[in-house]
């Protein structure tokens, strides 16, 4: 008979913790061969109707539509007219613009924090075109871009980070945490995820009263480990909510890369096939494969196939905020190195292949975004920046509180 020592696992094997870690670390060697990238135009385009098995192939595959030949390919193709996509290249470029400007001002004291978007820009303004404009968005901190697209102006946005007197959210939000119901754009918050279980309320509201308003999300990578991510999908689910989860994978959090929320062991549109959902994995660089992901996906809620997730796999060129220094915890060779490319320069280079678009139109069209960047920018700081008194008075912190101010 074994001893009790033994029957209490002195023999077994001794257990280990898997902790993960990134493929390169500050100074090491950059080589992203181990990334499966498939071929523009490879990939099969289900039926917006189809049951959403059809699409878990594509969970683990990549939607590519812009080749290295800067041309469109395969199904996914959404052929949109040359003035469309000079339109996203122009929001594109004008983002981009306006977060190297407000970056700057972030270090010159004019504000206390900011959050860039670079690399990232195709997955808010491609994303946002392929939704009708009454939609509603549900955005994380880092869809400036759904706003720009959406014709929100910049001076207003300026003004909200300054937390000025002319700020329209009257200094109760922090900078970059914008709301416009106009425009059908919930407020921004700083608790990661909240925004889910919000957009899954919201389209399960339209549905009941019969309304035919979808909700759109965007979530990073590292937030879909929280609770309210697995919340909202189960809601989702079960009621067949008409949203669109965007995850944005963008390989990093503040300091930790996508294997933390479990992105070693699956994609993260991979877990689409848990809920019983639709799910599509998007090469997130590409903004015709954005575009035309987005859209299926929104036509499918709007005939009430129910939600889509779809993971826009990226990269974060800059750091997390102006507070990060990702130089602490990443190669800086990962930038560069990148095999998706730059979602500025693929649709500028598509557009020059079409003969739509030249180098020298692009230079001079940045040249025109930075000017108008810099005049918005002179006018919100006429109504004061951070720290500098000229904000609203006090008493306004209670309005809009009370139905009745005691």
């Amino acid at each position: 008979m074994a001893s009790a020592k033994d029957e209490k696992g002195r023999n077994r094997p001794q257990l280990e913790l898997h902790v993960p870690e990134p493929h390169y670390r500050p100074g090491d060697a950059v080589d992203f061969s181990h990334l499966d990238i498939s071929e523009p135009g490879a990939q099969p385009r289900p039926d917006e109707a189809c049951e959403a098995k059809a699409t878990y192939p594509l969970c683990d595959d990549l939607i590519r539509v812009l080749g290295d030949d800067n041309r469109a390919h395969g199904p996914w193709d959404p052929r949109l007219s040359a003035d469309t996509m000079r339109t996203m290249l122009r929001e594109m470029a004008l983002v981009r613009a306006f977060d190297n400007r407000m970056y700057r001002a972030q270090r010159q004291g004019k504000t206390s924090f900011y959050m860039k978007c670079t690399g990232e820009e195709a997955t808010s303004v491609c994303a946002t075109h392929a939704l009708a404009a009454d939609d509603m968005i549900f955005p994380s901190y880092r869809q400036q871009g759904c706003l720009i697209a959406r014709g929100y102006e910049p001076v207003e946005m300026i003004n909200q980070i300054y937390s000025n007197k002319a700020d329209k959210l009257k200094g109760r939000q922090l900078p970059i945490m914008y709301c416009s119901k106009r425009l059908s754009f919930f407020t921004i918050s700083g608790n990661l995820a909240t925004q889910l279980p919000q957009a899954t309320g919201f389209a399960m509201a339209s549905a009941s009263k019969g309304d035919s308003r979808i909700a759109a999300t965007w979530v990073g990578e590292g937030s879909t480990a929280e609770g309210d991510f697995h919340s909202a999908l189960t809601f989702a689910t079960v009621y067949n909510a008409p949203v669109i989860f965007n995850v944005i994978n963008n390989q990093w959090a503040i300091s930790s890369f996508s294997g933390f929320a479990g992105g070693e062991r699956a994609t993260f549109a991979a877990r689409a096939i848990g809920y019983g959902i639709a799910g599509l994995r998007v090469d997130g660089n590409d903004p015709l494969a954005v575009y035309a992901a987005e859209r299926w996906a929104a036509d499918r809620a709007r005939s009430n196939g129910g939600p889509t997730l779809i993971e826009h796999f990226t990269y974060r060129a800059e750091g997390h905020s102006t507070s990060d220094d990702p130089t602490a915890y990443r190669s800086a060779e990962e930038r560069e190195e990148w095999p998706l490319g730059d979602p500025v320069n693929r649709l500028k280079n598509h557009l020059i292949a079409l003969g739509e678009w030249s180098e020298e139109q692009q230079e001079a069209q940045d040249a025109e975004l930075d000017q108008m960047v810099k005049d918005a920018q002179k006018a919100a700081e006429k109504n004061g920046i951070l720290g500098h008194g000229l904000h609203h008075p006090f008493h306004t912190m209670f309005e809009d509180v009370f139905e009745e101010l005691p």
